[in-house]
């Protein structure tokens, strides 16, 4: 016969520390106004029964669910393939750890989950959301905006200066308020092309050809840019579009190589890329860096130290972007209306570095 253990009760805590039931609930519920020598005693009462909270009744009290969702603008089989995402979540899931908070993940496998993250989001589930991986015709932040949940964005968001950009045409962000500016973390993924583009040229290659990441997303736009920073009059024909996948690397290698065969130098707009177009370049029958040089952006260990040479790279801290969206949020989370409240944190863009590897 199983014997039932019941749960330690709120009355127990109270009764232990010698207080009354709304002091201990003040108390284990974070609640202001009570005596310090009481605070102590009551969390000592907690800890020797091993009370856990109640945490609908916590919400009531402090307003806050103790949980934030995290948002990922791709499919799983995106997700869950590309290590990107990987450290990124680590570094989210180790600051909101620290601060005793849940992390509530969130995929969008089509533009059906759009809607049901937004319900999610407005249904006073969590307390903030962090966003990444944006596409310039996303819905998303729109319906967060709608939602009314604190937001902060990893990567910059394209409609954070008013007008998505990729040039003429572009189409105006809607529904987006003007008056409260986007909250991003975001590297600086235009210094750090001009810097692989700059290596690759100091070299002496003069054919350098350039693999974006999927243009629809700022941080493809941003790479492209400087890249034509260093080469404002490259031959068009040797930039090809590429998706931040191995095999848009491999498919833009190719059509780089039938287009143009004496490339004598590629900058991959990510890791992954790169080692698609490293394949590509094996199976032409290109030395890397002999015939070809190679730097990718991202400096991912996993990939990075696995191509075949190792990889030459643009290294951003993936990790730490994460954990910086996470602080970014919990610091908006902690204001207060009213006096002392610490200002609204401003978006922060992380440098880039060089890693010199075989590749390049």
């Amino acid at each position: 016969m199983t014997e039932t253990v019941s749960r330690p009760t709120l009355e127990a805590v109270a009764a232990r520390a010698g207080v009354s039931r709304a002091t201990a609930s003040r108390v284990v519920n974070g609640g202001d106004g009570v005596r310090e020598p009481l605070v102590e005693r009551v969390r000592r009462a907690v800890e020797e029964l091993g009370y856990v909270p109640n945490q609908a009744a916590r919400s009531l009290v402090t307003k806050r669910h103790d949980a934030v969702a995290v948002v990922i603008a791709e499919p799983e089989t995106r997700v869950f393939a590309d290590p990107f995402f990987a450290l990124q979540l680590r570094g989210i899931s180790k600051e909101l750890t620290a601060h005793d908070s849940q992390l509530v993940l969130l995929l969008t496998e089509g533009r059906a989950d759009h809607a049901r993250v937004g319900r999610y989001l407005a249904g006073g589930h969590v307390d903030g959301a962090l966003v990444f991986s944006l596409h310039l015709d996303d819905p998303l932040p729109g319906l967060i905006r709608t939602a009314g949940v604190p937001v902060v964005f990893g990567g910059r968001p394209g409609w954070s200066e008013g007008v998505l950009p990729g040039g003429p045409g572009s189409a105006r962000a809607e529904g987006l308020p003007g008056s409260a500016p986007a909250v991003y973390v975001d590297s600086d993924n235009r210094g750090g092309a001009r810097t692989a583009v700059r290596h690759l040229a100091g070299l002496g290659r003069t054919r350098i050809a350039h693999i974006t990441g999927a243009l629809d997303q700022t941080s493809a736009v941003d790479r492209l840019d400087g890249f034509r920073d260093v080469l404002p009059d490259t031959d068009p024909r040797l930039i090809a579009e590429g998706d931040f996948t191995p095999a848009g690397g491999e498919r833009a290698m190719r059509e780089l190589l039938d287009r143009c065969p004496g490339i004598d130098a590629v900058f991959a707009a990510s890791d992954l890329t790169a080692a698609g177009a490293l394949r590509v370049l094996r199976e032409r029958g290109r030395r890397v860096p002999q015939d070809v040089a190679v730097i990718g952006f991202d400096d991912m260990l996993p990939v990075a130290e696995q191509t075949d040479p190792p990889l030459t790279t643009i290294r951003q801290d993936i990790e730490e972007m994460g954990g910086l969206m996470a602080r970014l949020l919990l610091s908006t989370l902690d204001r207060r209306p009213g006096a002392d409240a610490p200002a609204v944190p401003a978006s922060v863009v992380t440098p880039t570095t060089l890693v010199r590897r075989a590749s390049a």
